[in-house]
């Protein structure tokens, strides 16, 4: 599913149930974070792990350790930038070149309505009216979910570029469907405030994609070199 959602430049892999990668062995780095982690989070950090080396790999570089960084950002290797996600039953990784894209962010959720309350807390009332547009006309996308991916796309895409915090109000997020019709479409995320310098230019937005399948709510951000 990620992978139509990007450049060709990005190598994407991605895993599904019980397909073997949650077993996948850790390097010693990567084990000594996860060992008083209950078996679910082992699970999935291992599984996520795995696809992300699989990425290394197409990309011509010997698979290494993915270790967290700074606010957990994933540290890549030297020219690679790159975003992981995982929930129930899911694991993606992506991977390119930082002389293809300066930065990107992937994100995929359960496609369920977040719990309640939790709109009121990432949507601004902007986003809220449009979800309610976007529900009356498609009511078989869970759109709040769907801002919650989206914004959370953002947020790793602007990381890598800023190593600052972005809040969910200091992104608009609008999402489109694509020629009018779900599942599947783009969105836009108006920074509100200072956006990252790319290229000698203060970006001013984010640009992404979403699709819905196999049960998914997946999202992706690129931002271009120049």
């Amino acid at each position: 599913m990620i992978e139509e959602l990007l450049p060709d430049s990005v190598v994407a892999v991605e895993a599904y149930g019980d397909d073997g990668t949650d077993l996948a062995p850790l390097h010693p780095e990567e084990q000594a974070l996860v060992t008083r982690a209950v078996a679910k989070r082992r699970r999935e950090f291992a599984g996520v792990r795995a696809c992300a080396r699989v990425a290394m790999e197409k990309l011509g570089v010997p698979p290494q350790p993915v270790l967290p960084g700074e606010r957990g950002a994933p540290i890549w290797p030297d020219g690679l930038t790159g975003s992981m996600t995982h929930c129930d039953g899911y694991r993606a990784a992506a991977l390119v070149r930082t002389t293809d894209l300066a930065s990107l962010g992937i994100d995929a959720e359960p496609h369920a309505p977040l719990p309640d309350g939790v709109q009121s807390t990432i949507a601004l009332p902007a986003e809220e009216r449009r979800l309610a547009r976007l529900t009356a006309l498609h009511p078989g996308v869970h759109w709040d979910r769907l801002l919650f991916s989206a914004k959370e796309s953002v947020y790793k895409a602007w990381f890598p570029l800023t190593g600052k915090w972005l809040d969910f109000e200091e992104a608009d997020v609008e999402v489109s469907t694509a020629a009018g019709a779900a599942p599947h479409g783009v969105f836009r995320a108006r920074l509100l405030v200072p956006g990252p310098l790319v290229g000698g230019r203060r970006l001013g937005h984010f640009d992404g994609r979403w699709t819905v399948g196999r049960g998914l709510v997946v999202t992706a951000v690129t931002v271009p070199r120049a």
